[in-house]
């Protein structure tokens, strides 16, 4: 399986701020942001794969500065890393003030997703050649990310076993 560049996975899109976006704060709803975070984040993923693929995680989302409505919103997203059958997506977002034209870094998040086959099973994915220096911290970077989230999902696994389904009125 031929390797790919991050270039070649890469997704901006990018909109305006309305009304029904914002919260109490006049800013940019983390839930709205999260939302399409995890879209351009699968459009990465399937172009990366040339399958169909599902979130497998969120690793995190950094919210670093408030989007507002006199802001334009763009979010880039491309394969930083990948294992097996899993790809390391990052996902920048950017504000940019429409009047002055200021650019800020509004929020960074790292999502995992896992190509599927015909059959629903795993598959293997091309690994990706990372080329900007961006690219190249985030790559060298990822297995270790990767080795943290087995960690993480294994302790989900154990606490998930005392909890429980049903709700307590």
């Amino acid at each position: 399986m031929k390797a790919k560049y991050c270039k070649e996975s890469r997704v901006i899109r990018t909109s305006r701020i309305f009304p029904n976006d914002v919260n109490n704060h006049n800013t940019l709803f983390g839930g709205r942001m999260m939302s399409d975070i995890d879209q351009v984040a699968s459009i990465s993923a399937a172009r990366h794969s040339r399958t169909e693929c599902v979130t497998a995680s969120t690793d995190s989302v950094d919210f670093l500065h408030p989007v507002r409505p006199t802001d334009s919103v763009s979010f880039e997203s491309y394969v930083s890393w990948t294992g097996v059958s899993s790809m390391e997506i990052f996902v920048k977002v950017i504000a940019e003030d429409l009047k002055s034209g200021e650019c800020k870094i509004a929020a960074t998040a790292l999502l995992t997703f896992v190509a599927l086959d015909k059959n629903q099973r795993p598959t293997a994915v091309p690994k990706v050649i990372p080329e900007t220096e961006e690219e190249k911290k985030l790559h060298e970077t990822g297995e270790e990310r990767a080795r943290m989230r087995r960690e993480r999902k294994q302790k989900s696994k154990e606490l998930a076993a005392y909890l429980t389904t049903k709700t307590i009125m």
